[in-house]
């Protein structure tokens, strides 16, 4: 099931930089199709022990059946009550692979791509939630042309906006479908560029609805208070906003990058990088899984 659902991103690099213990305690922030969590299995000994979280209905299908594994049907921002539930003190090491699956992307009726015409939902928990289709119909013009240029670093993101809201006004129905947002935007992506703009449009609306940058700040404080000395924290990034918030935590332990140095100029981060220089995919993985193009691997250690 795993091999149609996902094929993991970085899974040596990734697995290598936890420096698994074999009876440590281990999290997978992003379970999807399980197999950054299978790698990790398979370094445990009886003694040790993973917790896996996912908020989406459909990773449940891919649960691995053993002792040494915990299932957490759960937005990984509430990280910290869970591991408190389990009565988990401290962990060795933490994986979190932030990309959306091929999975999503690839299910036409969840929303998340352009190339199919479907209801514009994109929620990773499909229980709860606003939807992207209630973000075009509801925001005002400013707050959208925020998310388009927060989230999707569009320049023409005011414009866009302006076009949403004029085109809502003049319809009978609601914007709803893939199909009925893509004839509003496109006029506004050169032809050479449709495809990519097009995909940060559809990633901003799926930030937006799913809370990502909020969840990510979250998780990331619970994990530096959670890590004991010595264990790791791993992750894998795929644009530019998450990987700056990732980065300030591992160089300055705050997701803004604000700098303290102690008496002797020495930077107060809980974390010591593993890796100064991202680790991207080989050559040989960008054929096999073009989606990982954009993958940035960074480790830390704490201290």
């Amino acid at each position: 099931m795993e091999e149609a659902y996902h094929i993991p991103v970085l899974l040596k690099e990734s697995i290598e930089g936890l420096d698994i213990s074999p009876a440590g305690t281990y999290v997978d922030v992003t379970f999807g199709g399980g197999g950054h969590s299978r790698e990790i299995l398979s370094r445990l000994s009886s003694q040790g022990h993973l917790y896996s979280f996912d908020q989406d209905a459909d990773a449940e299908q891919n649960i691995l059946p053993d002792e040494r594994f915990t299932f957490v049907r759960s937005n990984f921002r509430y990280l910290a009550n869970w591991m408190r539930y389990y009565n988990v003190g401290h962990i060795d090491g933490l994986l979190a692979d932030l990309g959306v699956s091929s999975h999503h992307f690839d299910d036409a009726q969840r929303g998340f791509s352009f190339r199919f015409d479907a209801p514009l939902d994109m929620r990773m928990n499909k229980r709860a939630g606003q939807t992207a289709a209630d973000i075009i119909n509801s925001y005002k013009e400013e707050q959208l042309a925020d998310v388009f240029y927060l989230y999707g670093e569009l320049k023409q993101a005011r414009r866009i906006a302006a076009a949403i809201v004029k085109e809502r006004a003049s319809r009978k129905q609601p914007v709803s479908t893939t199909n009925d947002l893509l004839p509003i935007v496109e006029p506004f992506f050169q032809r050479e560029r449709e495809k990519k703009d097009m995909a940060r449009l559809f990633q901003a609306l799926r930030i937006e609805v799913n809370h990502e940058m909020d969840a990510l700040r979250d998780m990331l404080k619970a994990v530096t208070d959670l890590l004991r000395p010595g264990g790791r924290l791993v992750v894998i990034t795929y644009h530019s906003l998450e990987d700056r918030i990732v980065k300030n935590i591992m160089r300055a332990g705050n997701a803004e990058g604000n700098i303290e140095q102690d008496f002797y100029g020495r930077i107060a981060s809980p974390f010591t990088p593993v890796n100064n220089k991202v680790i991207t995919p080989s050559s040989s993985e960008l054929q096999q899984n073009p989606r990982s193009r954009s993958a940035k691997l960074r480790i830390a250690e704490k201290k």
